[in-house]
């Protein structure tokens, strides 16, 4: 089939489903233009940040836009593209995109709290402690797998392809220039105050045409375990530093690189329209792999992403302007990462030689895909190779700073008391709901799980993303039920998450006892691994009884509570 056929069905599907189905969830939970929003009421400068629509869109868009919605369907391809696009498709609109404008909702109406916070109001104190814990040790599996992928794309040492070691060295150059730039972009912004948002736009392309320009000129080379350690000090920056000052700056502009990446590969695909070269569909058994639950957890961010719900709650949340500015930002940026799902399998599909994707990392497929398109359309090979290793770089990166920041803020709330109130905590207390602590922590362990590599991680990355995801579904229903609002949209996506994610779950840790069993197995890869498997299962197991002894019991005994 004409891959260009593939892109058109799949954009008017997505616009489709947001124009009416987004919409319709928006009228049906209501929206308020008049309320104030948590930014405004509990505005503080570090965390809300009251902000433009576009400017928290694209804080959103490029925080959940990570490795995933490109490496999961080139990996899931094995089974064939066709599987692959409807659950990119279906999963898109009616699981992800409902999940991810449910947890800005919920916790836009309830003071910005994070998905944790709003468990205890609607759940309990137990079920917040679980479910925090539950987050943390999701966040080090990103850790790990997100940092393993951007330093591997950096790497501008011991590469035999000089071609290459130029342009992993001029997007790491890029990438350092991007952190620098964006605390001086904050900096301008917040001297200036509310500036014009074309005139923002303008300053903000500018000054990526200017980066890109010295960063072809000064690559920088190290090798991956310099840029591992490099990585790991600039997340600490990120979880700690201001939102205005770092995060918020650096996806601004980053959205408009990724944004420009979607339409040269679809403008692309226009211009070479070539056919899918693999097959349709391969059978439910491929090798040792099912297609179900391995399509569903391999694919992740594209259809759907627990993690996703971390960002609505934990940033976006914190920065919104207007309710009516959540559907954009909720369903519309997840319906954008559905069709960069639907890209890299277009891609992958593209440079498929007899029906088997080409050897090589999802990374180095994709990029390597999409540069050869934008050659066709005039663009220097070399210019081409650089800004899509910078652009399969950022797509890891920025939702690495947004993850570590969420793991840390994760971490703190797990040991909060009743109080935020410094003056009444404990003097242990104090020091685990410190950020700086708190950061350090969560960065240790994810760089422990980071020496396993993204091969062995990523597995275990995706059922517990998957895991998340179903367990936010139940707790926005018991939060939707509770207040009155429509909620059985979510029933199905709920019960069907719950079943893919903790039969994924069982399979890979059977994979890592038989693995243990054997004398085969690093305490580091696997040992740790099982560890946090298992962890992940018995929190899952607990925090998803709790949600639905609540769901299903609420409302019988109490009246419907306001938000």
């Amino acid at each position: 089939m004409n891959s260009l056929v593939i892109i058109l069905i799949a954009m008017a599907v997505l616009v489709a489903g947001y124009v009416f189905y987004g919409r319709w969830l928006a009228k049906k939970w209501g929206i308020d233009e008049k309320a104030k929003t948590p930014a405004f009421t509990h505005e503080d400068g570090e965390d809300f940040v009251p902000s433009s629509k576009f400017t928290v869109f694209s804080h959103q868009f490029s925080s959940i836009a990570g490795a995933g919605p490109v490496t999961g369907p080139i990996l899931a391809s094995v089974f064939g593209w066709v599987p692959v696009l409807l659950w990119l498709l279906i999963g898109g609109l009616f699981f992800g995109a409902v999940q991810d404008f449910g947890a800005l909702y919920a916790s836009v109406k309830n003071e910005g709290k994070s998905m944790g916070m709003i468990i205890e109001k609607y759940i309990g104190k137990t079920g917040r402690k679980l479910f925090m814990l539950f987050c943390w040790l999701f966040t080090l599996l990103v850790i790990a797998a997100f940092t393993d992928m951007v330093a591997g794309t950096f790497v501008g040492t011991g590469l035999e392809d000089a071609g290459v070691a130029y342009a992993n060295g001029s997007a790491a150059s890029i990438s350092m220039l991007f952190i620098l730039v964006a605390v001086i972009f904050g900096l301008i912004q917040k001297k200036v105050g509310k500036m014009n948002e074309w005139v923002k736009a303008v300053v903000a392309i500018g000054l990526l045409v200017v980066m890109f320009a010295v960063g072809m000129k000064l690559p920088i080379y190290a090798s991956k375990t310099t840029w591992i350690y490099i990585i790991m000090a600039y997340l600490f920056l990120a979880s700690v530093m201001p939102m205005w000052l770092l995060m918020q700056p650096r996806d601004y502009m980053t959205t408009f690189m990724l944004l420009g990446m979607i339409i040269g590969a679809v403008l692309g695909v226009v211009v070479a329209h070539p056919d899918m070269e693999l097959n349709a569909f391969n059978g439910f058994q491929v090798g040792n792999s099912s297609l179900f639950p391995t399509l569903f957890v391999t694919i992740a961010c594209g259809a759907v992403s627990g993690f996703h719900s971390l960002v609505s709650s934990g940033t976006s949340s914190k920065t919104i302007s207007n309710e009516k500015d959540m559907p954009m930002v909720g369903y519309g940026a997840m319906i954008v990462e559905s069709l960069l799902g639907v890209v890299a399998l277009v891609v992958v599909g593209a440079v498929a030689v007899n029906g088997t994707k080409p050897d090589g990392t999802p990374f180095s497929i994709f990029s390597s895909g999409v540069a050869g398109f934008l050659e066709k359309m005039g663009v220097p090979v070399t210019v081409a190779t650089v800004f899509m290793t910078m652009c399969v770089s950022a797509l890891a990166l920025t939702s690495l700073d947004s993850v570590a920041r969420i793991g840390r803020m994760s971490f703190q709330e797990l040991f909060l008391g009743d109080t935020t109130d410094t003056a009444k905590m404990t003097p242990m207390q104090k020091v685990l709901t410190n950020k700086y602590f708190a950061t350090v922590i969560t960065l240790f362990f994810g760089y422990l799980l980071t020496l396993g590599g993204y091969n062995n991680v990523w597995p275990l990355f995706g059922s517990a993303n998957q895991l998340l995801a179903a367990l936010v579904l139940i707790a926005l229903a018991v939060f939707l039920k509770t207040t009155g609002r429509t909620g059985w949209t979510l029933y199905f996506p709920m019960g069907m998450m719950l079943v893919v994610t903790f039969t994924a779950l069982i399979q890979k840790t059977i994979a890592l006892v038989k693995n243990v069993a054997s004398g085969q197995a690093t305490f580091l890869v696997d040992g740790l691994q099982l560890i946090v498997a298992v962890l992940l299962m018995v929190l899952g197991v607990m925090v998803a009884y709790s949600c639905i002894r609540k769901l299903f019991g609420a409302g019988k005994n109490s009246e419907k509570e306001a938000a």
